[in-house]
C-alpha cells in the first residue's frame, strides 16, 4: 500500500509570517494540532499547537508572534508513492506523529498520521491506535 492510500488530503497551510493566534484558530476550526508551513507554495516548516504553547506561551512571547519564531524549520517528509510500511517504520524510528506528504514535484498533497496508518492496518492494535489518536468529543467541565 501506498502513502497516498491512507494520507489526509484536504490539509491548510499558514505562512511563516502569520500570527500564533491565526495558526491556532486554523487549528481548532480544522481539528488538528499541526500546520505546514509553506513560503512561496514551497514547505519550510511545521507549526504545532505544542511549538504554540512551550516555544511561544510558555516563554512570555505575544499572540502575534510569528509563525517563523516558534516552528519547526527542519522538516521531514515523504512522498505519495512510497510504501505505508516503510515511512511507518521510518515514523516510529524518528518517533515522528505525523509527516507532511510531497507529490513528485515536491509540492504538498497531504499528511500522513498514525491514526492514518493505523486506520490502514486492518489488525486489533491498529484499530485501537485510530481510537487513541483519531477525533475526539468535545469535552466539558462540570
Amino acid at each position: 500500500m501506498q502513502v497516498s492510500d491512507a494520507m489526509t488530503r484536504d490539509v491548510q497551510m499558514v505562512k511563516p509570517n502569520q500570527n500564533i493566534t491565526e495558526a491556532a484558530k486554523m487549528m481548532a476550526d480544522s481539528d488538528c494540532g499541526v500546520l505546514p508551513v509553506a513560503d512561496n507554495e514551497k514547505l519550510v516548516g511545521m507549526i504545532t499547537d505544542r511549538d504554540i504553547v512551550v516555544r511561544a506561551l510558555a516563554q512570555g512571547k505575544a499572540a502575534d508572534t510569528k509563525i517563523d519564531d516558534v516552528m519547526s524549520h527542519a522538516v521531514m517528509y515523504c512522498f505519495e508513492e512510497d510504501e505505508l510500511d516503510k515511512v511507518a517504520r521510518n515514523m516510529s524510528d524518528l518517533q515522528i506523529r505525523r509527516l507532511p506528504v510531497l507529490n513528485s514535484g515536491k509540492r504538498l498533497v497531504g499528511i500522513v498520521s498514525l491514526g492514518d496508518i493505523a486506520l490502514a492496518d486492518q489488525t486489533p492494535g491498529g484499530e485501537a491506535l485510530h481510537g487513541i489518536s483519531g477525533q475526539k468529543p468535545q469535552q466539558t467541565q462540570s
